[in-house]
């Protein structure tokens, strides 16, 4: 993980605690509330790597199917498949195909870039504290006709103000909060993107919606109050989008 991350996280739990081991464990439980919690049945990225490299050989639809039945490890991008071709079409629909793409919190999200609207010779930028993560997205994006790079950063203390047409941050603004409650506001501001598709889940992990979809546009309604922004609102059956167009460039 992204050193910074761990150092804050850890400075912060043993503020709050006399014994080392009871910060150290308090630390490990938020790191991975924050990152590890997604991971549904481990990560195989070396056979993952492969999987693709040969469905790539067969062709897009091979290819495809690869990126589908890995996205299924993922909690995140398992909840997206089943509307996960209606989800770009629907949230993007009317934009300019973006030339330059920022991906915050990426997880397995830029495995869906056989489904994302892009420009030809488009370039895609993905960031997560997670580095063996970062690392498989990084080979896998050598694979698909972007001209893209992944980087391991810490999001919630570096928001990326990397210029774009187009930043995902998607349902990345429930873990920041619980990282830093003023993480989400920050990042907003940060990106330098006309455009940044938001989204958040509307059923936790265990799959109850607990009034999720409302806490979750309370939350964002309050994000974006007072900014002058425009916000285009999506309901799926899995997720709840929105896009904001920042009026910050072409």
């Amino acid at each position: 993980l992204a050193p910074d991350l761990v150092r804050d996280v850890g400075a912060r739990e043993l503020a709050r605690r006399r014994a080392w081991k009871d910060a150290v464990k308090a630390t490990k439980a938020a790191l991975h509330q924050a990152t590890g919690a997604y991971a549904a049945g481990g990560t195989q990225y070396d056979r993952w790597l492969a999987d693709l490299a040969a469905a790539r050989a067969r062709g897009d639809a091979a290819f495809r199917d690869a990126c589908r039945e890995i996205m299924a490890h993922h909690a995140s991008t398992r909840e997206r498949l089943p509307v996960l071709g209606e989800f770009y079409a629907t949230a993007l629909a009317g934009l300019p195909p973006p030339r330059r793409v920022v991906d915050v919190a990426c997880g397995l999200d830029p495995l869906a870039l056989p489904w994302l609207p892009l420009a030809p010779d488009a370039e895609y930028v993905a960031y997560d504290v997670d580095g063996d993560l970062i690392a498989f997205v990084d080979a896998f994006l050598a694979l698909v006709p972007v001209r893209g790079r992944a980087e391991v950063r810490d999001v919630v203390r570096h928001p990326p103000a990397d210029e774009a047409d187009l930043a995902l941050v998607l349902k990345a603004l429930p873990c920041l909060d619980q990282l830093d409650p003023a993480a989400g506001a920050r990042l907003l501001d940060t990106l330098a993107a006309r455009f940044v598709l938001v989204s958040f889940p509307v059923r936790s992990l265990g799959g109850r919606e607990k009034g999720m979809a409302a806490t979750y546009e309370a939350r964002f309604a309050a994000l974006v109050a007072d900014r002058g922004w425009s916000v285009r609102r999506h309901r799926f059956a899995t997720e709840l989008a929105f896009l904001v167009d920042k009026g910050v460039g072409a």
